[in-house]
């Protein structure tokens, strides 16, 4: 199969590879394919009040409402208020809207990018804040500076979600309507010196066509000036699927992973698309909130908000992380997909299509909706959104006979707005952090729950108070769901894990130290859940270990201070044992 020599037959002519060559690193998919788990080794964001992945957090758990008047905002130039607002929703042109969560603006430094000063206005904000989050993204993954080694930068990929092109084409746009200001202008009698003058200061007020233009608008080019920037020599594209199409880039990106293509991806979305255009789509949909307040999954909710961010993770199998030592945030168990098919409307959401790429992430997770303790929802505000999200999920996990009130649900569009392609990356990069922190993070704005939620007997509560995320009483992993969702019928769900690393040798003197209790109503009761536990200490190679078997197997009842108890700290199993067997001795002399 394979010859000495391989040919290429290119439009400039021939040329050959020796096979050797053709075999290296750089041209080989690996044999490390497979469906296995995936790693979150980096992250990095830029979001409504938070230019970083620390003050994100900081204002998640602060409970801050990062939405501002567009008044208020100095440090990028979006719209006028006094041109496009109207309070009235049929207004011809206007939009009702006046808040939105704008990011903060970033101290870019085309040198430091490799990018000619000159030049730096034909390109889009979309690309520029691209290149400065991936920066810290793969710097906090520990792919460039000290540690860049570690991956073969032939092997990295760049798969980004995006679907605006940023500040630069509506200029230019904008430009081209010239010709057409100027018929009209002279047909209603205006001097052409006037109409000369006019069209002078709308061209000065435009960026000016020139050979940098035309890249510096496409969404697609973000990727490339990363892969650029970085020397990244893996697969290099945008995603658009509308306000899922982070999601979507994040599965393909676990698609290049798994089948051996990519040993890393840097992935996530992109969003800077708070315009008056954008505005004024969304108020004529309509389902921009009248009473601009983000508050999904309230009773009086009326519609999304919109909102800026970036947000971009860096992927690795789970595997390949451990062997490299890398710092891993949580585990991506799995991430599926679904179409709506055919509906009344290919822009309502559908249940049915939601339901589908449910039931396939638990599927492929191996999982069922039971190990799930916090959904991080696409929850945008609308009453169909949200109303129809929660009857998907409602139906997966009744299904399974998820306990009541037993799953916090929330979604981080009530503090920084929809930020449509860049809204699944928030999702994930909050559910990520919820788990690296073990923490229930809260979701604001929600006065009275809706119909949906404010029942007794549903498997879900609004979290409205950061809350310690204790691990599950079977001793399993903390888990999290966050879905996303985009016009057209598309939908996504993603189950993700706590990691927590075994120690690969001694990091401290002694072992851990944990306590463990037993009550029983008599003596009789208690030696006999001794009896029942001292077996499976004897097998435990570690105190934690007797810790989860323990917690595994009792009952409720066993944490009741009921008259006959027994309390003891211990650093291993086979010490736990000991103390057992002790303590049941000691107990029966007692009695």
């Amino acid at each position: 199969m394979h010859s000495t020599i391989y040919w290429c037959v290119l439009r400039m002519g021939l040329f050959h590879l020796k096979r050797e060559e053709y075999m290296s690193e750089t041209y080989l998919v690996h044999d490390k394919k497979g469906q296995g788990d995936i790693a979150i080794i980096g992250m990095d964001s830029h979001f409504p009040d938070a230019s970083n992945l620390h003050e994100f957090w900081e204002n998640i758990m602060a409970k801050k409402d990062s939405l501002t008047d567009i008044t208020t905002v100095s440090e990028i130039e979006y719209w006028s208020k006094e041109d496009f607002y109207d309070p009235d929703a049929s207004a011809a042109d206007k939009t009702y809207g006046h808040k939105a969560g704008f990011v903060p603006a970033i101290d870019f430094d085309p040198v430091e990018f490799k990018i000619p000063p000159a030049i730096v206005d034909s390109i889009s904000t979309v690309q520029l804040f691209s290149l400065y989050v991936a920066k810290q993204a793969m710097q906090d993954a520990g792919l460039i500076g000290q540690k860049n080694q570690r991956v073969n930068r032939d092997r990295i990929g760049v798969i980004l979600g995006g679907g605006g092109n940023g500040n630069t084409l509506f200029s230019l746009a904008g430009r081209q309507q010239t010709p057409y200001l100027r018929k009209i202008m002279i047909k209603s009698g205006l001097p052409e010196a006037v109409v000369d003058e006019v069209i002078d200061r709308v061209h000065d007020s435009c960026f000016e066509w020139n050979e940098d233009c035309l890249p510096g608008f496409l969404g697609n080019v973000a990727c490339g000036r990363i892969a650029s920037y970085f020397d990244l020599g893996g697969t290099s594209y945008m995603v658009d699927a509308a306000c899922a199409s982070s999601l979507a880039a994040i599965k393909a990106a676990i698609g290049e992973l798994n089948s051996g293509s990519c040993d890393a991806v840097l992935t996530g979305g992109v969003n800077l698309e708070n315009s008056a255009f954008s505005f004024v789509c969304f108020s004529k949909t309509p389902a921009l909130s009248k009473s601009n307040l983000s508050r999904p999954f309230d009773r009086d909710s009326d519609g999304i908000m919109l909102g800026d961010g970036v947000g971009m993770l860096v992927l690795k199998r789970l595997e390949d992380a451990e062997l490299d030592g890398d710092n891993i945030y949580a585990v991506i168990k799995s991430l599926e997909a679904s179409s709506d098919g055919k509906a009344k409307s290919i822009f309502a959401p559908r249940y049915e299509g939601q339901v589908k790429a449910l039931k396939r992430a638990y599927a492929r997770a191996g999982l069922t909706p039971a190990d799930i303790q916090l959904v991080e929802a696409h929850g945008t505000g609308t009453a169909t959104g949200d109303n129809t999200e929660l009857k998907s999920l409602r139906m997966v996990f009744d299904e399974h006979k998820v306990a009541a009130k037993s799953v916090a649900i929330g979604s981080i569009k009530s503090q920084i707005g929809h930020t449509r392609s860049a809204a699944g990356a928030a999702s994930m990069i909050k559910a990520t952090l919820a788990l690296h922190h073990k923490v229930l993070p809260p979701t604001i704005n929600v006065t009275q729950p809706g119909e949906m939620l404010s029942g007794d007997n549903g498997p879900f509560y609004v979290n409205s108070e950061p809350r310690p995320w204790l691990r599950p009483l079977n001793a399993a992993p903390r888990r999290a769901a966050l879905s996303a969702f985009g016009f057209g019928g598309t939908n996504f769900h993603a189950i993700l894990e706590e990691y927590e690393r075994e120690p690969r040798g001694a990091y401290r003197l002694h072992g851990p130290v944990v306590t463990l209790l037993f009550s029983g109503e008599n003596p009789e009761q208690l030696l006999a859940k001794c009896e029942v536990a001292l077996a499976r200490f004897g097998r435990a190679s570690s105190a934690g270990q007797a810790l989860r078997e323990h917690l595994a197997h009792q009952d409720l009842n066993g944490l009741q201070p009921h008259q006959a108890r027994l309390l003891f700290v211990a650093t291993s199993g086979t010490q736990a044992a000991e103390i057992m067997a002790s303590g049941s001795k000691t107990v029966e002399a007692k009695e």
